[in-house]
């Protein structure tokens, strides 16, 4: 019997095939959703953990004051109660690079006596070259991966005539050092540090850590430890990209499940309600209930497995791009960032098991009845249900086909609760994606009504051409160029943090305005005063830093003490920004890399860009566009992709309603239109029928999604949004969203109604 069960489980798959193409559809763009979201999901946590470990890499890279703690004390520590594993002591001393070095800005880089890579704490990996075997020799900590090996055999200049030759590169996950050369090159650079790499029995948590590490250190003079980083916070920093598309992918994942079972249930409950005939014809020449419950389920899992393989398909292809565009910028190391294996796995099982416990309940109805009652409800003409309604409508005003459309969805009260349920969903998206857009927009748009040109030098372009102005002279340029109104500077170096192993990034803005900062400051005020700084919340994190903190910048051999005042929108994990005045207070080389210029208005943008370039080709000038570059802009594609799935979907879910409807109802409208109903009356009452269902969809949905979008916003981790930026919910807004609803519902309904109108009067007549 059980192939008798396949071939009328093909049979009906084959006669219902737009219901059959409905669900490969809604389950094929659920899939590729869900697979997206895991993908994102999973990549957050699990690279990092699974390198870290690879590398054994220190739970707490810790730095020493030589001169209050001797080696043989730090030594002793790794035998302390807690510690699984101890490394070092390491010398440490920090050098000044005076020159853009491998793609890097001037600055200080710390370099770590290691006479061996390997270990039981920090196993360095190796990307190109060779290890240290010399003195004048050092392997430098790699963000470039294998793009950096054009650089082996060459010197960086360490100050005082001194140089040392790159043998290789090599990438930490512990970040435990800026470049590594022998013990005796780290003697020689008098070192100011000891570094001790602590693994712990117990590390989950940073208070544990702090625990562990305060008896690691117990009975070490007082103020031994001058630097203590814990590994939870390059945890932190890894995923800080990512952290900021966890809610929005886990929303459209969840939605994309949701709607494809109302979907499939719906699907199946009509083909169950429609084909009562077929039920009572299955059972009558020995079909068991069960197998008659079987070919329904086969019917929905065909479909369903077809659209699960295409949509996991397609979303394994696009969790790649997502993936890359999510970690950009950020200090991966040897952590690989692609989406686990085991996620199309788990699509592969998990969504048809879903289709199919979502298809049970309405197949279950087929279990329960008997051979003569399908028949008979098969073949006898239905009263329906709602006429009570249908019968209030025809005593308005209403047009007759307007009348019959809005009573026409109370004759199934269960079929439309579905359809709305979809719609809704359909309608929250939309307005969470709308929301989302003019939030990030309104990040982002600082624009003042002038034209701005964006100048890049070659340290910052990458540009060979050796430049022919100076700093201050390319700035008198720019001023004086026709069409010029305002300059503005960005000076880039990177600067030691006292009590921190790694440098960071400092943008110093100076010149008439800080306009070349397109990111707000949300918390705190911009830091336009001497000795003030402001960073994103992702820098704030990784340092423990709060608004007020006071921070020790290290460059040149000069130190100065800075405040935090201001918290911006966003920002790397490694940089910070600040003003021209703090940055003369640490050193005398501007380091110009990027110019913004305020032309005038009516100034010609083409003409000065080319005066730019003429006066020294090494720069780089183009028309600024206020586009949402990086990881806002891809959140804005991927939120409008999702958002275009998810509404097809809801409107196919329309589609299939009306096409279970348009079927059960040919003698009706067979008999309205022997009547004179005419085809385009046909038409109003099909999209009558599902548009005020798109109406109250609406009502429902969008106060739904404007409360989704503030908890969205509001749990981006790496994003501070103001109340401005939040509240976007203008009157013209809220009005375009208020035929969300409706355009999803009479999308679905246009190619049934359409169908439904040009059903022939005789043939329909004399089927009943």
């Amino acid at each position: 019997m059980t192939g008798a069960v396949w071939r009328a489980s093909r049979a009906a798959v084959k006669r219902r095939r737009v219901q059959t193409a409905v669900i490969g559809l809604v389950v094929f763009c659920a899939t590729t959703t869900v697979l997206l979201a895991l993908a994102v999901i999973s990549a957050a946590r699990a690279p990092f953990d699974e390198a870290f470990d690879g590398q054994h890499g220190a739970h707490v890279v810790a730095s020493f004051d030589p001169a209050r703690a001797s080696a043989e004390q730090l030594a002793a520590t790794a035998r302390r109660p807690g510690v699984e594993a101890a490394a070092g002591p390491f010398d440490q001393a920090t050098v000044e690079i005076p020159t853009d070095w491998v793609g890097s800005p001037p600055g200080p880089l710390t370099l770590v006596g290691r006479a061996d890579r390997a270990g039981p704490v920090d196993r360095v990996e190796l990307l190109s070259g060779r290890w240290v075997a010399a003195p004048g020799e050092v392997v430098l900590n790699s963000l470039f991966g294998g793009a950096a090996e054009t650089f082996l055999d060459s010197r960086i200049p360490i100050g005082g005539g001194r140089h040392l030759t790159i043998v290789g590169f090599a990438t930490s996950m512990s970040q435990s050092a800026g470049g590594w050369v022998t013990p005796e090159q780290a003697a020689a650079l008098h070192p100011t540090g000891r570094q001790m790499l602590y693994r712990f029995t117990d590390a989950a948590s940073e208070q544990r850590l702090t625990s562990a590490m305060d008896t690691a250190t117990e009975g070490l003079p007082e103020e031994a430890v001058t630097s203590a980083q814990s590994y939870l916070v390059l945890k932190d920093a890894f995923s800080a990209g990512a952290d900021a598309y966890l809610p929005l992918m886990t929303v459209f994942g969840v939605l994309g499940l949701v709607v494809s079972a109302l979907i499939v249930g719906n699907v199946v409950s009509g083909a169950v309600v429609s084909g009562y005939r077929h039920i009572g014809v299955l059972k009558s020449i020995g079909f068991t209930p069960r197998q008659v419950v079987t070919v329904y389920l086969t019917m929905v899992s065909v479909p369903a497995v077809a659209g699960t393989v295409l949509g996991t398909a397609a979303g394994w292809v696009a969790s790649y791009p997502i993936l890359k565009s999510a970690f950009s910028g950020i200090v991966t190391g040897t952590a690989v960032i692609e989406p686990a294996g085991w996620l199309p796995l788990a699509t592969l099982a998990g969504v048809p098991l879903l289709v199919v416990l979502a298809a049970l309940l309405p197949a279950s109805r087929a279990h329960r009845l008997s051979a003569a009652q399908s028949i008979s409800a098969g073949s006898a003409p239905r009263n329906g249900r709602g006429l009570r309604i249908q019968r209030w409508l025809s005593g308005t005003r209403l047009p007759r086909a307007v009348s019959l459309g809005l009573g026409q969805p109370f004759a199934r009260p269960a079929r439309t609760a579905l359809t709305m349920a979809a719609i809704v969903l359909g309608v929250v998206t939309v307005t969470m994606t709308a929301g989302l857009s003019s939030t990030l927009t309104r990040l982002v748009d600082h624009t003042d009504g002038h034209t701005h040109v964006n100048v890049q030098t070659a340290h910052f372009s990458g540009d060979r051409t050796e430049p022919r102005l100076t700093p201050a002279q390319t700035e008198a340029m720019l001023r004086a160029a026709p069409g010029a109104e305002r300059v503005s500077t960005r000076g880039l170096v990177q600067v030691g943090l006292a009590g921190h192993p790694q440098p960071a990034f400092a943008d110093f803005y100076g010149g008439d305005s800080v306009g070349a900062k397109w990111l707000s400051v949300v918390n705190g005020r911009p830091a336009t005063g001497p000795n003030e700084i402001e960073a994103g919340p992702s820098f704030l994190r990784q340092h423990g830093l709060k608004l007020g903190d006071k921070l020790t910048l290290l460059l040149d051999g000069r130190q100065l003490a800075v405040t935090l005042v201001g918290e911006e929108a966003e920002g790397n994990p490694r940089a910070f920004a600040s003003n021209d005045a703090t940055r003369a207070a640490l050193t005398d080389d501007p380091h110009v890399v990027e110019y913004d210029v305020t032309l005038a208005r009516g100034a010609d943008a083409e003409a000065y860009r080319k005066a730019v370039t003429d006066a020294d080709p090494s720069l780089s000038a183009s028309v600024f566009d206020p586009d949402l570059g990086g990881p806002i802009a891809a959140v804005i594609a991927f939120t409008t992709i999702f958002t275009v799935l998810l509404s097809v979907v809801a409107a196919l879910g329309v589609f299939n309603t009306l096409l279970l409807t348009i079927r059960e109802r040919r003698r009706d409208l067979g008999m309205l239109k022997s009547i004179g109903m005419t085809p385009r009356q046909v038409v109003a009452m099909t999209v009558t029928s599902v548009a005020w269902q798109g109406v109250v969809s609406g009502i429902i949905g969008i106060p739904v999604g404007v409360v989704a979008h503030r908890l969205i916003v509001e749990n981006v981790g790496t994003i501070v949004f103001t109340e401005e930026t939040i509240d976007v919910w203008s009157v013209p807004l809220l009005s375009g969203l208020a035929v969300a609803g409706v355009a999803i519902a009479v999308l679905g309904a246009l190619v049934p109604a359409r169908s439904a109108a040009r059903l022939p009067i005789a043939e329909v007549l004399h089927n009943e």
